[in-house]
């Protein structure tokens, strides 16, 4: 009877253990993720997780092999049917990611929806690091990655308060009919030109206005920002700086005109650092004045 007691006992703890190594596994089992935002998909490949991703939007560009993941396209203009083909069972989001009803139906088939801050500050930067982190069941590495751009951003910061000098920036976000428009507050364009320790020319509007050719010879900005595609749309750099509402501006003059990449300058996703430091040196010294 004692011999049968052991054993049954054996048994039970051998099926205990059972169940907990097929409990920790079908935990363990990686989600199929589709990222909607440049920056997710950014954190997520920086957290290490990206053998999770099956799917991107338009703007998912970098790194290199996020292009290798299927496109379910832009991620304001979403379509429920090409997600759910990717059988998803978890969508990480940015907040401006919709339209919303086709999230929330998305939502209606049981995929877990999870939509992160869109602000354009470092710590918003921060908080959806560990967000991401968290319901992807990797806290620690999230850790790490929050620790290692916290250390980068204070350096970027320090680097650039040490510039000293506070220029006067004009960041066009795109063209309509020939005008020009400009950013104001409320912008990731706004955002970036304050972490580089640089003054916004129409800060006091908000989002995109057409900015008149009165209002761009009495900003008299020293540098013009813009992304790489309005450079190509609007010619180049002499024909930027020979526009009419433009070509009196200290900027043009010394074609002080920084165009980059627009994931790289205005997602604040992981590259924000280097993206700061970046635009920070390149609107105090590019242009015919630095050779």
């Amino acid at each position: 009877m004692i011999a049968i007691k052991r054993l049954t006992g054996a048994a039970l703890m051998l099926g205990w253990g059972l169940m907990l190594v097929v409990g920790a596994s079908a935990q363990a089992e990686p989600k199929r993720v589709v990222a909607l935002g440049g920056e997710i998909t950014e954190i997520v490949y920086q957290l290490g997780a990206q053998d999770q991703l099956v799917g991107r939007d338009t703007t998912s560009t970098y790194p290199e092999a996020a292009n290798e993941l299927p496109d379910v396209g832009y991620f304001r203009q979403l379509g429920a049917e090409g997600i759910l083909s990717l059988k998803p069972d978890l969508i990480l989001a940015t907040a401006a990611a919709g339209p919303p009803e086709v999230l929330e139906q998305i939502a209606s088939t049981g995929v877990q929806v999870e939509k992160l801050p869109s602000e354009h500050s470092a710590e918003s930067l921060l908080e959806k690091v560990a967000r991401i982190a968290k319901v992807l069941e990797i806290p620690e590495a999230g850790d790490k990655l929050a620790s290692s751009l916290r250390q980068q951003l204070d350096e970027a910061s320090a680097s650039i308060a040490a510039m000293g000098d506070k220029p006067k920036v004009l960041f066009i976000i795109g063209t309509g009919g020939g005008d020009v428009m400009a950013a104001g507050e409320e912008t990731a364009a706004n955002s970036l030109i304050k972490l580089a320790g640089a003054e916004n020319v129409f800060a006091d509007h908000k989002g995109y206005k057409t900015m008149s050719l009165e209002s761009a010879a009495v900003a008299a900005p020293d540098a013009i920002a813009l992304m790489e595609h309005t450079l190509k749309a609007m010619g180049g750099v002499d024909k930027i700086a020979d526009h009419p509402a433009l070509k009196l501006t200290p900027a043009a003059q010394t074609q002080r005109i920084v165009a980059r990449d627009g994931t790289y300058l205005l997602s604040f996703g992981p590259r924000l650092p280097e993206a700061m430091t970046d635009f920070a040196k390149a609107i105090r010294t590019e242009g015919r004045s630095s050779h």
